[in-house]
This record gives structure tokens, C-alpha cells and sequence, in this order.
């Protein structure tokens, strides 16, 4: 079977550049055929009894020209609609507004500025966990304290943030 694999390959190095120009000239697309050629040889290569195959160019090049027919039919279902600028401006747009990211931006900048104004031990806490991602067992391992002191900790600068995340901007 193994040989009969190989035979099959060896027949696919052999003509593939053969298929790709059948395939150009057929769709008249070189990045399509190119792609089309690739999914011969995976269609090829999952066959399940290739010792069955007596002619594996034939072979090849019906499953590359029944590839461009599947291609040609799905082709001709597409619809294709003409667009006007508004309809295009109608489409959301995934990227973020100019005004959300300097809002953003700016939301950071003084979440940053606030952990800074915690008292050094709180914000240790703090980013430990909340940046870093730790557990209140790893920190308080970590900085030798207690868990509870941990806790406390990052109640505190969770109750400070907020106050000054929601104070007048």
C-alpha cells in the first residue's frame, strides 16, 4: 500500500506543474489553480485503495478538472450586489472610533495613575494579582504575609480605585 502511495505521489510531482497550467487555462485564475492543484494532491492522497488506480494522470487530472467544475457551479450561485458609498458606510466597522480609543486611552492613564497613588504594599498586591494574574495564596507566599493581609489589601485598593476611577473626570 505503502508502494502504492508512493507511485501515486511520484505520478502528482511529475504532472503538477501540467495541472496547474490545465487548471490556469480552465479558470483563468493562477492563485485559484495553484490552490486547486494543492487540494488534487490532498484529494489524491486520501483515497483509500490507491492500488486500484491503473493510470494515477488520468487519475490526477479528472479529479483536478471535476475540482474546477465544482469551483465553476459554486461560482455562478454567488450574487453579487452593487454597493453605493452610503450602503459601504452603513457596514459596521470592527475597528474601534477614534473618539472610544483617546476615551480608552485616556480611562487608562488615570487607572494607572491611581494604582500609582496606592500605598506601596497595596499596589504590590494589587498587580501581583491583578496584572500578574496570582492567586491571594501565591502573593501572600510571596511577600511573606498572611492571606487575610492580602485580602486586605486588595479590598483596600479595589475600594480606592473605584473611588477614583468614579470621581469627576
Amino acid at each position: 500500500m505503502a508502494d502504492d502511495r508512493h507511485r501515486l505521489l511520484s505520478a502528482f510531482a511529475e504532472h503538477r506543474v501540467a495541472l496547474q497550467r490545465f487548471l490556469h487555462r480552465k479558470l483563468r485564475d493562477l492563485a485559484l489553480a495553484e490552490d486547486l492543484t494543492q487540494e488534487t494532491w490532498l484529494r489524491a492522497a486520501h483515497v483509500q485503495s490507491p492500488a486500484a488506480i491503473d493510470n494515477p494522470r488520468g487519475f490526477l487530472f479528472r479529479i483536478a478538472s471535476n475540482l474546477a467544475l465544482d469551483h465553476q457551479r459554486h461560482a455562478s450561485h454567488r450574487i453579487e450586489l452593487p454597493s453605493t458609498p452610503a450602503v459601504a458606510e452603513a457596514v459596521a466597522d470592527r475597528q474601534p472610533s477614534p473618539e472610544a480609543v483617546a476615551l480608552h486611552r485616556s480611562e487608562f492613564h488615570r487607572l494607572l495613575s491611581a494604582v500609582e497613588g496606592l500605598p506601596p504594599r497595596c499596589r504590590e498586591v494589587f498587580v501581583l494579582g491583578k496584572f500578574e494574574g496570582m492567586s491571594l495564596a501565591d502573593i501572600a507566599q510571596r511577600l511573606g504575609i498572611s492571606r487575610n493581609t492580602v485580602v486586605t489589601h486588595m479590598v483596600n485598593a479595589l475600594a480606592v480605585l473605584e473611588r477614583e476611577m468614579s470621581a469627576d473626570k
